[in-house]
């Protein structure tokens, strides 16, 4: 509080000085004109235009006294406490006097209260007194956890159709898949199923009944009794199935003609392809993976240093690019993209500079593990903690480990792995946080460096790599319920430091080095056919690559691939596949 604002209070409250009287309910408040002309354009022209000069007294109807006290408390400190109790009451009175220094810490309150319980509540609220500002952080907060909304808010069923249409029309709404938003409409329209029936044709015309798979439109969709009641529901699934029943009888089945209907949502998660080498020098280019359209986007906030033999992760909002080399020296350093804000920062460096180095996330800590420091193969160990800003030496590796690769599953950290200066290795380890001891596994049924290990299905798969003859394209899978390593179908390219994440349930390896060349090739596993797809290519080729999943962001589109209409629509691989067989 500044000193002229604290005397001013002070006379206020000794009733010295002042020029009106606001009277609201018999309560009496002194204060000086000036001060609340400062707070608010209402009592600005309360004051100089809808009163006369020697008006002194000024009664406001309608105001609760507790509701003007901090009102007034506001206009002398610039401080209001909000509550869970008084928010509500107190944006409306601050709406009524256009008071701009409350209406934003209500909204601040707003922001930091979002829950998928309330934020309907919160969206429609603010929107009724116009504050678009908040309107628009609680209708983004809805897109994104939509599903989450569905399951769990009370509010759902109480939505217009005019706001739910707002919902599901909207590119920005994220679900894993568009069967979502139909069920929400079958969900919203149970509530009240006569009043609602006559809804069904406009919100079904608003689901991208293209974006899903002919089977569930045929079983759930076109059997469904709302829309077999209603001669435009049954029009709007017919003309969606047309093409599907056409490219059935067809050679080619990779792709459909886009319907106006089928434009992508917003994707729930992008996979980011993040530096690595390229063209015979390190890169900083940095590539947005789209699974749902099968699109590689390029992402304008490339980190100013190229750097290969790194690591890239996700947390908390951000991407922290770890350690790496730049074709001269090793690095200690880290980086850090701050998605929202599209703007790069230098952290606290590692305890020692590492390339080929191995990084993980687990419980808020980014682990760092091994690599290489320009003079010998590393066995130590260090993690991160953001919210300090610090790195920790952790236990050190029962082996020095460069080019392995890393994991998390069931509160450990798994690495798998690597060169040790000598042989590339087989062995694995894991290392339990808790007692800060790492213990080895059973070991891989090959030795491969530039590994790629991911946890998937609740298991250890390790893929691909150098045998120190040949690059692999064989992978395998451990269980840790039973410590042991089991084989798995082979890559469709052998590859050794790619990117690797797992993404729309699915296993994916990015680019890499094949023995002769880099390579832009992508392609997934699918756990549920135990099979490997192709995907599509990168558009530079590169290897030692690092690779990150990224979600939760209010910003995606930002990352994401144009949401225009595509000439055409990709189907999900696996179905293709199975289409074509």
């Amino acid at each position: 509080m500044s000193e002229n604002i604290s005397v001013y209070n002070e006379l206020r409250l000794r009733q010295q000085l002042c020029d009106a009287l606001i009277r609201v309910e018999s309560v009496e408040f002194f204060v000086h004109k000036v001060i609340l002309c400062n707070c608010s354009p209402y009592f600005r022209a309360l004051f100089t235009h809808w009163s006369t000069p020697d008006c002194h007294v000024f009664d406001l109807p309608g105001v609760a006294p507790n509701l003007m006290n901090l009102i007034i408390e506001f206009a002398y400190t610039s401080f209001v406490p909000v509550t869970p109790e008084n928010v509500q009451e107190l944006f409306v009175t601050a709406d009524r006097f256009n008071i701009m220094g409350i209406l934003h810490a209500c909204s601040d309150f707003f922001d930091r209260q979002l829950t998928p319980q309330n934020c309907i509540g919160i969206w429609l609220f603010t929107d009724t007194y116009y504050y678009p500002e908040m309107t628009h952080k609680a209708f983004l907060f809805i897109l994104n956890s939509f599903e989450e909304v569905l399951a769990t808010s009370e509010e759902f069923p109480l939505l217009s159709v005019r706001h739910l249409v707002k919902i599901i029309q909207s590119n920005h709404l994220i679900v894993r898949q568009e069967e979502t938003v139909f069920q929400a409409i079958i969900q919203w329209m149970a509530f009240a199923p006569e009043e609602r029936r006559a809804h069904s044709s406009l919100l079904l015309s608003n689901v991208r009944l293209a974006l899903m798979s002919p089977d569930y439109i045929i079983d759930n969709v076109v059997d469904n009794e709302v829309v077999k009641s209603n001669q435009e529901c049954r029009m709007i699934v017919l003309k969606i199935l047309e093409p599907f029943l056409d490219h059935m009888t067809r050679s080619y089945y990779k792709s459909i003609t886009c319907q106006p209907l089928a434009p992508p949502r917003l994707p729930p998660a992008l996979l980011l392809a993040v530096g690595g080498w390229s063209n015979g020098s390190p890169t900083n280019f940095i590539e947005a993976y789209d699974v749902r359209i099968d699109c590689w986007v390029n992402v304008a906030y490339t980190e100013k240093t190229p750097r290969a033999y790194h690591g890239a992760v996700f947390l908390d909002g951000s991407v922290y690019c770890v350690g790496g080399f730049d074709g001269v020296k090793q690095f200690s350093s880290v980086h850090r993209l701050e998605l929202g804000t599209h703007t790069w920062q230098e952290v606290s460096p590692m305890h020692s500079s590492r390339c080929f180095v191995s990084v993980t996330v687990m419980d808020g800590y980014i682990y760092a593990l091994g690599g290489y420091n320009g003079h010998e193969r590393l066995q130590t160990a260090e993690r991160y903690e953001p919210r300090s800003n610090q790195w920790s030496l952790i236990a050190s590796m029962h082996e020095q480990r460069s080019d392995a690769s890393c994991t998390t599953l069931h509160g450990r950290v798994y690495i798998c792995g690597g060169f040790n200066g000598r042989e590339c290795l087989s062995s694995a380890e894991c290392y339990n946080p808790y007692t800060n001891q790492w213990t080895l596994i059973a070991p891989m049924g090959n030795r491969r460096s530039g590994i790629g290990v991911i946890t998937y299905e609740k298991k250890i798969f390790a893929v691909g790599g150098f045998n120190g003859t040949k690059r692999l394209s064989t992978a395998e899978a451990y269980d840790p319920l039973t410590c042991t390593w089991h084989n798995l179908p082979s890559m469709l390219t052998p590859r050794s430091n790619f990117g690797i994440s797992v993404i729309n349930d699915c296993l994916f390896v990015v680019g890499g080095y094949n023995g002769i060349d880099t390579i832009f090739d992508v392609e997934f596993y699918d756990v549920r056919t135990h099979e490997w797809f192709d995907a599509r290519d990168m558009e530079i080729s590169r290897s030692a690559l690092s690779c990150c999943v990224v979600s939760g962001i209010s910003n995606m589109a930002d990352y994401a691939a144009t949401l225009n209409p595509p000439e055409c629509l990709q189907l999900p691989c696996a179905e293709a596949n199975q289409m074509e067989e």
